[in-house]
């Protein structure tokens, strides 16, 4: 900050002499300036530089300075570069015509699929941190500064081909191959049930019109603005368009310009899908769902899964087939589905009890981590002699103007026929109906023993219940 200040004074002296006044473009980023204008402007700009910076120490290194002009120049410093050429680039953005910034874009492209070819090499020891690093650190945002700073109509075909080795890498990282429904999923964000690869050729409009937005644009837009205005708003629905007097006047951030592509790609995706994948689809676009796949990999915090487990947990999640067409073996009538609804629910074999106990301690655990106390499975025995249920899995004292809160917990799949049509409407639909059977079960008992009631109902694809959530957080 203190640099900038003391740069900053050097760059109003411009502002202050006549023989700038002509100057076109005065813009700096920290210690790196950019001057465009009438020669003598540029070059009374530069000897001010040289005259006042030392007394501020500040000192000009010339011979990392460029100069760009089509005529011959005379007067400046003799070690700086000079170039004719009208193609150049500034803070790693290319400023020239459609070839140049094409070789430009394929230079850097070149080196992003270098770093995904090996990360497909961590992949095959440890897929889910390769997955971890490639959609923080190899694919979207390699090349986003390229699609903020460039103009769609220059960069979107080099674009769409680096999207196309994310595919082929993401492939070769995780071991899975999805279809191209499946692959629309991939792209979308962790927020819409994705798993966070972002297509650039897709989102490249959205960023440079973000940054457009930031740079404080004037009326009227130039050409390439208006293109990526038209591109824009062929991705989105009419409602979540731009404007040229929103871009002129709104704040229209990146984020919000690629959360309405997403939700528009999420709205198709669910209208192609059947029933049972709407639901799906639903379910792990909810609120946290897929915090699972943020997650930073820990074996000592228990937050990391084997290789297997991860390839199919994706799989899973992305509704891809899951079930080899094989017959459960607890349930000889009942045939595995290709999206593991029975896997999840069968009670066979003892895993959904193991499921049920493994999630009550771990919330027990964050009791007993915030000084709450919790006693585990209270009920039976309290109250009416007669009623056997245990409406607390876990029994916090003092939860709520001195009452104790019974927490019981339910894992229900979205899946189930039962709650199918309304959890493809709704998400979180079949959570809050196992909210409500808990409370018809548990409530009467609460009451007589003066505690509060609150159902922990989970789907299968982590989708909470309201209550759930409201007592978490």
């Amino acid at each position: 900050l203190l640099f900038s200040l003391v740069l900053h004074k050097l760059v109003r002296s411009f502002l202050a002499d006549s023989e700038c006044s002509e100057l076109l473009f005065n813009m700096w980023y920290l210690d790196d300036g950019t001057l465009a204008g009438p020669k003598d402007a540029v070059k009374h700009a530069i000897h001010l530089i040289q005259q006042f910076g030392p007394s501020l120490g500040l000192y000009i290194n010339t011979a990392k300075c460029e100069l760009f002009s089509r005529r011959a120049l005379e007067g400046f410093p003799a070690d700086i570069r000079v170039f004719h050429e009208p193609n150049f680039e500034i803070l790693g953005a290319p400023i020239g015509d459609a070839i140049f910034c094409a070789k430009f874009l394929a230079q850097k492209r070149a080196k992003a699929v270098k770093l995904l070819s090996q990360l497909s090499e961590v992949g095959s020891v440890d897929p889910q941190i390769a997955l971890l690093l490639l959609r923080h650190c190899a694919t979207f945002c390699k090349l986003v500064h390229l699609a903020r700073s460039t103009p769609p109509a220059l960069v979107s075909e080099g674009l769409a081909l680096f999207d196309a080795e994310v595919r082929r890498h993401f492939c070769d990282t995780v071991a899975i191959d999805p279809s191209d429904s499946e692959w629309l999923q991939v792209q979308l964000s962790l927020s819409r049930g994705g798993l966070g690869l972002r297509r650039l050729a897709l989102h490249c409009s959205a960023a440079y019109l973000a940054s457009v937005n930031k740079a404080g644009c004037s009326a009227p837009l130039d050409e390439f603005t208006l293109q990526a205005v038209t591109v824009f708003n062929s991705l989105v629905p009419h409602a979540s368009s731009v404007s040229e007097e929103s871009l002129l006047e709104s704040c229209l951030s990146q984020k919000v310009l690629s959360s309405r592509i997403d939700d528009h790609q999420f709205d198709q995706l669910c209208l192609i899908s059947t029933p049972a994948n709407r639901a799906r689809l639903l379910s792990v676009a909810s609120c946290h769902a897929s915090s699972w796949l943020a997650v930073i990999p820990s074996r000592g915090l228990n937050l990391s899964l084997d290789p297997d487990e991860f390839q199919a947990a994706l799989k899973w999640w992305l509704g891809m087939d899951t079930s080899s067409q094989i017959r459960c073996p607890y349930c000889p009538d009942h045939q595995l589905d290709p999206l593991g609804h029975h896997a999840l629910t069968c009670k066979g074999g003892g895993d959904v009890v193991l499921r049920h106990n493994s999630l009550r301690d771990v919330f027990a655990q964050f009791c007993h981590r915030a000084r709450l106390g919790g006693q585990l499975e209270v009920g039976h025995g309290y109250g009416a002699e007669s009623s056997l249920s245990r409406p607390a899995d876990i029994l916090v004292p003092n939860w709520m103007i001195g009452k104790p809160a019974a927490f019981d917990l339910t894992v229900v799949s979205p899946l189930n026929s039962t709650t199918l049509n309304e959890a493809g409407a709704r998400s979180g639909s079949a959570a809050g109906k196992a909210e409500v059977r808990k409370h018809n079960s548990n409530d009467a008992k609460c009451t007589e023993l003066g505690w509060v009631c609150i159902p922990l109902a989970v789907e299968t694809y982590g989708c909470w219940g309201a209550e759930a959530q409201g007592s978490i957080s």
